[in-house]
């Protein structure tokens, strides 16, 4: 499990997010909601060890994070971002391979059976087993993107964090790897994932952790959250919530040319999710 306790964190000297605490289950797909700038990257940096906390404590599986070595950490936690590093003359496979590093000790460079089949069953998960030749340079965005979530799932550790791991992605696309996400986590892995679309975070997440006004506003049940007026604070929008025929809750933003003094109430509304 992942715990935070009163964790602050900054960018600079400028506090970003303070008095985090929350609990996250092992086997937990928790989406990470809130409008840019509000510190969803940067805690998600924290958990993995990349980013320094202030003050307070992040444990992992009741160890503190600040214990492990970096060998550790990546044999515990994989962060899927694809900003960090240029890999254009690489093989789809080989990028994908990188995630098997901490499987390894520096000298041992030789590739292992096990390698292989990480390596391809991570490739089949995310549909990109028919492109594990192709360079990475001429794969589109959305491909690329793909690539990296295989990345972190050939890495084979208890907790995948993943930053916006939609981006890019058409719709079907979406939904299929968010789907894979949530198996993943009924299986038994601990996912933890940035996102902007509200729905889709309903439709898979089993919490939601709403950061807003420079904290963890809420951890709690999408139905819950995402049908309180607390996310119209912090998105700063008017919000309607309808309730689905299988008892699921949508949001929608209502456009600014139809807000009023006195905008009509939305179908459904339930009282915020309690502060984590």
């Amino acid at each position: 499990m992942i715990d935070l306790c009163d964790v602050l964190l900054r960018v600079g000297e400028r506090p970003l997010l303070t008095g985090v605490d929350a609990r996250i289950d092992t086997g937990e797909f928790v989406a990470l909601l809130g409008p840019n700038g509000a510190g969803k990257t940067t805690l998600l940096r924290a958990i993995a060890g990349l980013h320094r906390v202030g003050t307070g404590t992040i444990l992992l599986g009741g160890g503190a994070l600040t214990q492990l070595s970096p060998l550790e950490r990546a044999r515990r936690v994989a962060f899927v971002t694809g900003d960090e590093l240029l890999l254009d003359a690489l093989s789809v496979r080989d990028v994908v391979a990188i995630g098997r590093f901490p499987h390894h000790r520096w000298w041992e460079w030789q590739t292992r059976g096990s390698d292989t089949i990480a390596v391809t069953r991570a490739l089949e998960a995310v549909g990109m087993e028919g492109f594990a030749e192709r360079l990475f340079s001429t794969l589109s965005s959305g491909e690329q993107q793909r690539v990296w979530i295989a990345l972190g799932l050939a890495q084979q550790t208890p907790i995948l964090l993943l930053d916006e791991p939609t981006s890019h992605l058409d719709v079907r696309i979406s939904h299929e790897i968010l789907a894979l996400l949530r198996a993943l986590s009924r299986s038994g892995k601990t996912v933890v994932c940035a996102l902007h679309d509200l729905n889709e975070a309903a439709a898979y997440a089993d919490r939601i952790g709403l950061l807003g006004n420079g904290t963890l506003l809420a951890l709690g049940e999408p139905d819950a959250l995402l049908a309180g007026p607390l996310l119209e604070g912090v998105y700063g929008i008017t919000m309607e919530s309808i309730r689905l025929s299988d008892g699921r809750i949508r949001v929608f933003a209502r456009p600014a040319c139809e807000a009023t003094d006195d905008p009509a109430e939305p179908t459904e509304r339930r009282n915020p999710a309690p502060n984590a």
